[in-house]
């Protein structure tokens, strides 16, 4: 089974102390690639160092996560920054703009400022030819509107972390080519994800982990690993009733469409 984990951050802190460990993990489960988001220019040391140390198999992204615009006073600066390195990578190549998207969960008080730099994100993946990484939450309405904004220009990528509803999921593709990412949340009991999934095509989902968060069952409540994708992966089989190999096939395949091989 050849899986890949198209959403983790196993630069963190939370793996100084075992990284290559995890990595080793994730190799051995079949986990062949591990694509990884930025957040801000606070962890992009230790981003670009694990693509270094492992440039066939760690790829980075580049992009400003949303709740770092409402922590980090000058996010025009870093978006600065984002713009910058993505115009002339320092590690290989970059395989999308990401993690990048809204999020009023914690506080809607940089509301205004979030869809700024998302909108200037959109706009800098459209001008260079990548996918989006989108992370969404609380923020749906304004995801749609900002998203349809963009339609019918070349709009695309994932849609980390699927968490809307059947509606939701088609809008997102009339916007644009996009994908949903599936991670551990669908092996929850009640899970909405899971209820949704039958609604939606084997062949729009890309699997994910998005360590150290969102673990899957068995391991929930413990730190996620990329090695974990393999019980995403599972899941999804079981809820499809086809075999895991074909779902680590389909999933795979679909990364490599997008992101590039």
């Amino acid at each position: 089974m050849i899986l890949t984990d198209t959403h983790s951050h196993i630069y963190d802190t939370a793996f100084d102390d075992d990284r290559e460990a995890v990595f080793e993990r994730a190799l051995q489960a079949g986990v062949t690639r591990i694509l990884l988001p930025a957040i801000d220019s606070r962890s992009h040391d230790a981003l670009f160092d694990l693509c270094r140390r492992h440039p066939q198999h760690c790829i980075p992204m580049m992009g400003l996560h949303p709740t770092s615009v409402n922590e980090i006073d000058d996010y025009r600066a870093e978006l600065d920054r984002v713009e910058r390195l993505l115009r002339e990578p320092p590690a290989g190549r970059f395989c999308a703009v990401g993690e990048v998207g809204l999020d009023f969960y914690w506080s809607t008080e940089r509301k205004t400022e979030q869809i700024e730099a998302f909108r200037r994100q959109i706009e800098l993946a459209l001008e260079l030819r990548l996918p989006l990484a989108i992370h969404t939450r609380n923020a749906w309405d304004e995801m749609l509107t900002t998203l349809g904004d963009y339609a019918g220009q070349g709009l695309r990528g994932v849609m980390h972390a699927f968490s809307g509803t059947e509606a939701i999921y088609r809008q997102v593709k009339r916007c644009g080519d996009f994908l949903f990412g599936i991670g551990g949340v669908v092996t929850y009991k009640r899970s909405e994800t899971a209820a949704l999934l039958p609604c939606m095509s084997p062949d729009d989902l890309v699997l994910e982990t998005d360590s150290p968060y969102l673990t899957p069952v068995p391991f929930r409540g413990k730190r996620n690993e990329s090695a974990y994708v393999r019980f995403v992966c599972e899941k999804v089989a079981e809820i499809y009733g086809l075999a895991p190999d074909d779902i680590a096939e389909r999933t795979t395949r679909n990364a490599c469409r997008m992101f590039g091989s």
